[in-house]
């Protein structure tokens, strides 16, 4: 299979939804996507500005001033001490590794790609791209022994669920028993609502309790597009086993995947600022705490979402059949289809909208 293989873009069925939604007298509440609307953070406004100045190529492997703040900021905010600018590795948003890290990794026919069973699309487009076998599983006496990748997501895309220091061991674990890379796309790890999250860090898969002292094998990948408004930027990173960030640093050289330098100047001051994430954690907490009850109002259950940017609901009906009655509404949402075939009666609500758009919707939900 190759790139022209590739089944059409999922979102294109939303369009007629989005349409349906358009025509309400309100306007459109748009909560699929789940991209930032909030204001680029002064400090990384800042920052970039001072470095428009990129007349020379930037290097695949980063400043050494970004990778120190990603090291940094590992230690601080996500409880894994010790990382070195040698574990650290930036990358053109975290899609594009997302899709590309098979191909990296030199995976294809007769490998298996584990991902989770509710799941970001493209770990599967990933898997597809090389001939390798797509996977979904959450139960690690599952995978089998052709496994050569597996993704774990926590916090979930779309369902907010979260695996604590324990399911990570026994993760990394099994990986490591089949001879597996374990790649964690941590990417909303900042975001806990509920308890424990609300008042404990999310363990990252690089913890010590969940590794020890022994990073082989394992990756963390993170974005700065949520917590610090950052989307547009394609400002993301992986860290962890040293001699896997040298191996897939070739390819990419390769590649021409460069980071551009004014956003790696820019990622830096994101990296070392905790307040700005903080205020925006607070604009997503308002958010959902309007949505929520409003969603739950309106006949919904929401499954899980104990952390990240989605309420993950279900009415007990084909999604599609729900995505158009929450368009005669005027709201647009995303289809469970998208996320696995085990979840096509659920719909995702993402928090990204405005305040002022949000509580249009809560205000909808509420009375129908």
């Amino acid at each position: 299979m190759g790139v022209a293989d590739l089944a059409d873009y999922p979102w294109d069925a939303v369009a007629p939804y989005a349409a349906r939604a358009k025509a309400h007298p309100g306007g459109l509440v748009d909560l699929s996507i789940g991209s930032p609307v909030d204001a680029t953070p002064a400090v990384i406004a800042e920052a970039i500005s001072r470095a428009t100045d990129a007349h020379a190529y930037p290097q695949t492997v980063g400043t050494p001033a970004l990778r120190e703040a990603v090291a940094d900021w590992y230690a601080r905010r996500r409880g894994v001490p010790g990382l070195t600018p040698d574990h650290v590795l930036p990358t053109i948003g975290s899609k594009e590794l997302v899709a590309l890290l098979p191909l990296l990794l030199g995976l294809g026919p007769g490998d298996v790609v584990v991902h989770p069973r509710a799941a970001y699309p493209t770990y599967e487009v990933g898997a597809r791209l090389v001939g390798a076998t797509p996977l979904a599983s959450d139960d690690p006496g599952e995978w089998p022994a052709d496994t050569r990748l597996v993704w774990i997501n926590s916090p979930g895309n779309p369902d907010g669920r979260v695996q604590d220091a324990a399911d990570l061991r026994i993760a990394v674990a099994r990986a490591r028993e089949l001879g597996a890379v374990l790649a964690s796309d941590e990417c909303y790890a900042e975001l806990g609502w509920e308890s424990p999250w609300d008042a404990q860090p999310i363990p990252s898969a690089l913890d010590p309790r969940v590794v020890g002292d022994d990073l082989s094998g394992v990756l963390s990948v993170y974005s700065l597009s949520k917590q610090s408004n950052l989307a547009g930027y394609r400002a993301a990173f992986m860290a962890g086993d040293p001699a896997l960030i040298a191996r897939l640093l070739t390819p990419r050289k390769h590649l021409g995947l460069m980071l551009p330098a004014p956003v790696q100047a820019a990622m830096v001051a994101a990296l070392t600022d905790d307040a700005h994430v903080a205020e925006q954690k607070e604009r997503y907490r308002a958010r959902r705490d309007i949505l929520k009850p409003a969603v739950e109002a309106a006949g919904l259950r929401i499954d899980r979402s104990e952390a990240g940017l989605y309420l993950w609901a279900t009415e007990d009906r084909d999604a599609w059949e729900s995505m158009g009655r929450l368009a005669d509404l005027g709201i647009l949402a995303g289809p469970g289809h998208f996320y696995g075939e085990h979840f096509t009666r659920h719909i995702r609500l993402s928090l990204t909208a405005s305040d002022e758009r949000v509580t249009a919707a809560a205000e909808r939900l509420s009375a129908r």
